[in-house]
């Protein structure tokens, strides 16, 4: 069995400052077996780390759409944000990925792809993340779950981590598997773990972005 934390951010986001030494570290110390990098947008962080560690990282994507986010998994291009919901999940299948939709029930953030966005491509998708440790409230947790049981969709689970301290606070123990396919096919015999991270993690987004955005402006200034 492996323990798989299904969404983890690098500095290649935003909104994160950890470096990819800093992941596989945290990871390590949580014993986290596998991480799926899934940065906003941008691939880098993932192929990365894939050359620094192969068999502790899946690549993947948090792709914004047009009408909320969706996470791509076992890709190996980058896919441009900003597509049309079914134009995404069509690119990342074209690439054998998988579509994963990341915390559906979180009506705080407003990059949620909520119904009914998310009933319209429900023949696209995977698998749904049941736990996400970043959510506001257990209940949308709990909401996430009765949605892919509801439509017998697999269950992921991620931390959502922006800080390495935060890797771990959810994951899948599951069966080791070697692809895509393998993944999906012995998902359903995995176990989510999880437990909600402290609300102040995202003071350290929101630091980062700010940070990210101070430097930038000041190397522009010069």
């Amino acid at each position: 069995m492996v323990k798989v934390d299904l969404h983890v951010h690098t500095h290649w986001s935003d909104d994160s400052l950890t470096t990819c030494a800093e992941v596989l570290c945290w990871a390590g110390r949580r014993d986290i077996d596998l991480v799926a990098i899934t940065d906003h947008n941008r691939l880098g962080g993932a192929l990365a780390l894939k050359e620094m560690a192969p068999e502790r990282v899946i690549v993947g994507e948090e792709i914004r759409t047009t009408q909320g986010e969706i996470i791509g998994l076992f890709l190996h291009e980058e896919i441009l944000g900003g597509l049309a919901t079914r134009e995404t999940t069509r690119c990342i299948h074209q690439q054998g990925g998988l579509v994963y939709v990341p915390h559906p029930v979180d009506r705080v953030r407003r990059s949620t792809l909520m119904p009914p966005a998310l009933l319209e491509i429900i023949d696209e998708i995977d698998l749904i993340e049941v736990f996400n440790a970043r959510v506001p409230l257990a209940l949308c947790n709990r909401q996430a779950e009765e949605l892919a049981r509801f439509y017998g969709l697999p269950q992921g689970a991620g931390s959502d981590a922006h800080q390495g301290h935060e890797i771990g606070r959810a994951y899948v123990e599951m069966p080791a598997f070697d692809d895509a396919q393998s993944f999906l096919a012995n998902l359903i015999h995995g176990q989510i773990h999880g437990r909600l991270s402290s609300p102040l993690v995202h003071v350290g987004s929101t630091y980062a972005k700010f940070a990210k955005g101070l430097m930038t402006f000041t190397s522009s200034a010069r």
